[in-house]
């Protein structure tokens, strides 16, 4: 299925828009397409779906693109695309222009696919005191499904204490395997802050699950 398939989202949401403000204004499509970004935000915060729909039609394309490089899998691409758009449509009134739209949009697209990828079941790898090319973070999880539960909380709330920029180079580049050419695309960022970050995630990571004082965490041997 192509990005010219895939659907408008319908919204049920106690959340953002409230449902007695929608308006299906009757503005010329024409206005409408000549309209700024920020301008249809602000016509979308208020209810307008023509105005929302608007966004949908200039953005989805984009969004699907940055979900398909990430995912890999076109179904599931057109799911997270779907689910970015409805974040969106309870988030819109949260955009305020300090940024473009696109910049905006774009951030929030990769971190509904971040909090796919932390959904799944996931290894996680040990890091070496330099950073370096890390082993196992745990030992025995080459095969997930036996890490005690305890040490799967423990390392997912390590991670959710990464700042950020950390966590997500972290996961898409330890946990989900992007090399950092792919992560700097995704991120918008260079192949440096990747590998920067990266370093940094590692360390502060290896810190966090130090304090677990659990030896099942940190078999650093």
């Amino acid at each position: 299925m192509t990005t010219e398939a895939l659907n408008f989202p319908v919204f049920h949401s106690h959340n953002g828009v409230s449902a007695d403000n929608v308006v299906f204004d009757t503005a010329p499509a024409a206005n409408l397409r000549k309209a700024k970004d920020l301008d249809l935000a602000q016509a979308a915060a208020e209810g307008s779906m023509p105005a929302f729909e608007e966004l949908y039609n200039r953005h989805h394309r984009r969004v699907y693109a940055i979900c398909l490089r990430m995912l890999q899998n076109a179904s599931e691409a057109e799911d997270l695309t779907q689910d970015v758009f409805i974040q969106l449509y309870r988030k819109i009134g949260s955009f305020r222009g300090d940024s473009a739209f696109t910049t905006w949009l774009h951030r929030m697209t990769v971190n509904q696919v971040l909090m796919h990828f932390r959904k799944r079941t996931v290894k996680f790898e040990k890091v070496t005191e330099e950073g370096e090319t890390p082993d196992q973070i745990v030992a025995g999880t080459s095969n997930p499904l036996k890490m005690q539960v305890v040490d799967k909380i423990a390392l997912e709330d390590a991670i959710e204490q990464l700042p950020d920029g950390y966590k997500n180079v972290f996961v898409l580049h330890d946990v989900e395997g992007f090399e950092h050419e792919e992560v700097a695309q995704i991120l918008g960022c260079s192949v440096g802050t990747s590998k920067s970050q990266l370093h940094k995630a590692r360390l502060k990571l290896q810190r966090l699950l130090k304090k677990k004082a659990n030896p099942r965490l940190v078999a650093f041997g």
